[in-house]
């Protein structure tokens, strides 16, 4: 009889980092609480995260490759009007989930205000990327200022994580899926 073996401690604490941090808040969630809910000695803790900030960054790095992967997949194989659709439904589809507190990056930076923190450079990482996906696909559409595309998905994305805490999640969603196809009008030939 074989038993499927336990989680390393490492995953354990990211697990639990990622599951407290982002329900509760990262300045809310002490290493002690860490420690014990992942069922980990305080030893365990520090030799696989030297500072609760470096296991904020693993936690904020994990999710960004979650979403990285979700959004390849979105758009894999589709035309570029497709996909920068499926890209903003993918990060829309967020706002309707169980536990939805908001853009885990967002949150991250109003408790990380200084903007030279290692924790932002995380944080700043992601946006860049997504920045860089949109200006991409807004390029691929012959978008006149692609730049100028892509910081209004952005903003729209940013807004859309904030509004979906305050109002009805599904609005929220269907808004944003309009407000995309109101930045790139389909044109017939």
């Amino acid at each position: 009889m074989t038993t499927a073996s336990a989680p390393h401690p490492k995953d354990r604490l990211l697990r639990t980092a990622s599951r407290l941090f982002y329900a509760e808040g990262i300045h809310a969630v002490g290493v002690e609480r860490l420690i014990s809910e992942a069922q980990v000695t305080r030893a365990t803790f520090y030799r696989h995260f030297p500072s609760k900030d470096d296991l904020v960054s693993a936690y904020l790095t994990a999710t960004a490759e979650g979403i990285r992967n979700a959004v390849g997949n979105g758009r894999a194989g589709k035309s570029p009007r497709e996909a920068v659709r499926a890209v903003m439904a993918v990060l829309g589809d967020a706002t309707l989930e169980d536990g939805f507190r908001g853009c885990q990056f967002l949150n991250a930076a109003a408790e990380y205000p200084d903007r030279t923190h290692p924790v932002r450079a995380v944080i700043d990482d992601q946006r860049t990327w997504l920045f860089e996906v949109l200006r991409d696909l807004s390029a691929d559409l012959d978008h006149p200022d692609p730049d100028h595309a892509a910081r209004v998905l952005v903003l729209l994305h940013d807004g859309a994580f904030q509004a979906a805490e305050l109002d009805d999640a599904s609005v929220v969603r269907e808004t944003l899926r309009r407000a995309v196809d109101e930045v790139f009008p389909h044109h017939d030939a």
